[in-house]
């Protein structure tokens, strides 16, 4: 068999991936000054369009995690840059959305797709409420043949301004709509394990564990300068969707129709762990502490080795106003935070609870006390 006959090399995964999530940022959509880059957005849908209508792939489905709000509204406001305070940041937002998916929308009229807008704030994957909501969302506008568009809500958000960018909102979203693939794009072609810019640093092809990144040196700025993400947000979500079941294709947004039809490019993050439950996940990567407990060193170990709940007896110390059903991180006596649960009492009712055996606060205030302060299905231990 001659080179031009042989089989081109694909990975198997993202060829049979049928639901995909990919998410872009926004220096690929928009020039360095803000504002949208039509040619770019065109581009990107081009690759994704085609991809949807492909013959003998499969029915394949795709949910767009799209940053660019803020980006695309500064043109338009006379804003030189991204703004530092919060207000003119939400106000860039407001004016941006509605072009981006307006963009979005125009594009795919091309190919006779629809798109439909969806817009997350944290509540919306930390609550189970919201999570499931936004789930069966999702999930409808697929069954439907819509493209869901799916961005922060900058308007009104005030943590994901800040954090933020929609790299970890992506890995949520991969894991909310049970996606068997996720594509991280951005202006860089890839995992490098060192500055890119440098002669002499290589792309990582492929990353099995965490093995493979020791030693590597993760960026954390863009080129474009109208983001707020860099490699480490990409990274650590790669790292979430990879733990969650899902690889990762992570690689620029000029590189996506090559990613989407399973081409060798950017950097292949393979699963390093099974789908966990939904509410480990969001607990774990998506929820905000309320409070903190700190735990004995027998807690400690029962918690972190074992396979029990937290009890009244293995409390220390309560910190912070939270009420029965928040989230709450678990300290060590060190002070480092070791596991993250939802509480089953309010904090004003803890501290009578401290350092107590529950057969002994069931005798005293009631059989409704006879009960654990974090169940063990509601707890997850943290990565170290």
């Amino acid at each position: 068999m001659t080179g031009a006959e042989q089989p081109e090399e694909v990975r198997r995964e993202v060829v049979a991936a049928r639901r995909i999530v990919v998410k872009v940022g926004s220096s690929s959509l928009t020039t360095a000054g803000g504002g949208l880059d039509a040619d770019r957005v065109d581009a990107l849908v081009d690759a994704l369009a085609k991809t949807l209508a492909a013959r003998g792939a499969g029915e394949k489905e795709i949910v767009l995690v799209s940053s660019g709000a803020i980006a695309a509204g500064l043109a338009p406001l006379g804003l030189p840059r991204r703004p530092r305070d919060l207000a003119r940041q939400q106000a860039a937002a407001s004016v941006g959305q509605g072009l981006l998916v307006a963009r979005y929308t125009a594009s795919f009229a091309r190919y006779g797709r629809r798109v439909g807008q969806v817009l997350l704030t944290t509540d919306d994957t930390s609550r189970r409420a919201h999570y499931r909501n936004a789930r069966r969302t999702l999930d409808q506008l697929l069954a439907m043949g819509a493209v869901p568009v799916v961005n922060e809500n900058d308007t009104v958000a005030t943590d994901e301004i800040r954090f933020g960018d929609n790299d970890r909102l992506a890995a949520l979203v991969a894991h909310l709509v049970r996606a068997d693939l996720l594509i991280l794009l951005s202006d860089v072609d890839g995992l490098y394990d060192g500055d890119p810019s440098i002669p002499g640093t290589s792309r990582i092809a492929e990353v099995i564990g965490e093995k493979d990144l020791e030693g590597v040196s993760i960026g954390s700025a863009g080129k474009a300068g109208v983001g707020t993400g860099g490699m480490v947000t990409k990274v650590e979500a790669a790292r979430i969707a990879a733990a969650a079941g899902i690889p990762v294709v992570l690689t620029s947004a000029s590189q996506a129709a090559d990613a989407l039809r399973g081409r060798p490019t950017g950097t292949y993050f393979h699963r390093t762990g099974r789908r966990s439950a939904d509410r480990l996940l969001w607990l774990a990567h998506a929820s905000t502490p309320q409070g903190a407990l700190t735990l004995d060193e027998g807690a400690v170990r029962a918690v972190v080795e074992g396979t029990g709940s937290l009890l009244p007896a293995g409390i220390a110390a309560v910190e912070g106003e939270f009420s029965a059903g928040d989230p709450v991180e678990l300290r060590d006596p060190a002070g480092r935070a070791v596991a993250r649960g939802l509480v089953t009492y309010d904090a004003g009712e803890i501290p009578q609870l401290l350092g107590r055996s529950t057969r002994d606060l069931a005798r005293e205030l009631g059989p409704g006390y006879e009960r654990e302060v974090v169940h063990r299905d509601d707890l997850v231990v943290l990565r170290a």
